[in-house]
């Protein structure tokens, strides 16, 4: 498998899309992509009683899941083929509660440097309704495989 720095071109849209219904995020909550282009993911999914909690609504770490799901993809998209993205950190505020149908998270690139990326993502309803806005950094670039432990 070529390293990333070696690397030529970019992830196709259905290249990514086949990646990610084989993982597990995808599978465990029905994340589908709804749109895939360099710098800019949308990721839905349709609202069911797993995803909900205690009051009816969709739990918070659902929508957060959905928003990184977004926000790891557009970034994965903006760089070439074999580079490797990570969640370093995420900020995210709930601005509505959704009780069913559809929710989408439209994830776009702010800022691609070197080793950082900055995502901005939406999470809408069918109607277009805001329900969250989230801020996103992921470290890009290649990962060690063999990693040592440290002795204590």
């Amino acid at each position: 498998m070529p390293k990333a720095s070696k690397a030529i071109g970019k992830v196709t849209s259905s290249q990514l899309k086949k990646r990610v219904h084989a993982t597990n995020a995808a599978k465990l909550f029905g994340f589908v992509i709804v749109k895939a282009q360099p710098g800019r993911v949308a990721v839905r999914m349709r609202v069911e009683e797993r995803h909900k909690q205690v009051h009816g609504v969709v739990h918070g770490g659902v929508v957060a899941a959905l928003a990184d799901t977004a926000g790891g993809l557009a970034s994965y998209m903006a760089y070439p083929r074999g580079t490797r993205v990570a969640t370093i950190e995420m900020k995210i505020n709930f601005l509505e509660a959704v009780e069913g149908g559809d929710i989408t998270a439209e994830a776009v690139v702010v800022r691609k440097g070197r080793h950082i990326a900055v995502m901005d993502c939406d999470v809408r309803d069918s109607s277009r309704r805001l329900l969250a806005k989230a801020l996103m950094t992921f470290f890009v670039g290649p990962f060690r495989k063999n990693r040592k432990k440290r002795s204590a």
